[in-house]
């Protein structure tokens, strides 16, 4: 679905961008562009940032 409409950013973009490495909303806001124009999309951007860090830290703590 599409996150942010200004830029054209669908979840999947942000998910896959979390997955390599960019893990903050700046970082986000740099490579993808959202939270940039109208800032609609801020709460979306920051639910799924959080969503993909709390996945990947139950990983490394199931791994354990």
């Amino acid at each position: 679905m599409y996150v942010c409409i200004c830029r054209a950013v669908t979840d999947k973009q942000l998910q896959e961008a979390i997955l390599q490495g960019t893990n903050n909303l700046r970082d986000l806001r740099r490579q993808l562009g959202v939270v940039s124009s109208c800032g609609k999309c801020g709460r979306c951007v920051r639910e799924i940032l959080q969503q993909c860090q709390q996945a990947a830290t139950a990983e490394v703590s199931s791994a354990v």
